[in-house]
């Protein structure tokens, strides 16, 4: 298994520098981030903004088929959570979520020094472990 896993890093990015990331990834403001992002083929979505897609499709389609909407709903109609989930960024290469290791490493080495900074507050690393993440919300009949 250990060889099949993916990656996914997330950047927890600062005030008033997450909304030019939501409104304009190549705002000059990031320009120290987007400029590495670029060299990596890679894109910023803010989370909250991948929550409200899920449950626009899900409203589009019929919630049923959709696990997650009640809890994601729930999450985005919090103001605290979504205070949260505005400045928190999933970071997408070559157009994937979840990436080759080597992916992963070698963009984690050039966004380390940004860490801390004006731009970037923090960065997270996830892999495709279950054992190494939570679970989802038991569904409610």
């Amino acid at each position: 298994m250990k060889d099949d896993l993916k990656f996914q890093l997330r950047l927890t990015l600062n005030e008033g520098f997450a909304q030019a990331a939501r409104r304009n990834p190549h705002d000059p403001s990031i320009a120290a981030l987007s400029d590495v992002l670029d060299r990596h083929d890679a894109v910023l979505k803010s989370q909250y903004d991948a929550f409200a897609d899920y449950v626009r499709e899900a409203e589009a389609n019929g919630v049923d088929s959709y696990h997650l909407y009640e809890w994601t709903k729930k999450t985005i109609e919090d103001p605290a959570k979504q205070e949260k989930y505005l400045r928190s960024f999933t970071i997408y290469v070559a157009g994937d979520e979840v990436y080759a290791k080597a992916a992963a490493d070698a963009l984690e080495a050039e966004l380390r020094p940004l860490v801390g900074g004006p731009i970037v507050a923090k960065m997270f690393r996830y892999d495709t472990d279950p054992a190494h993440n939570p679970q989802p919300p038991p569904r409610r009949s």
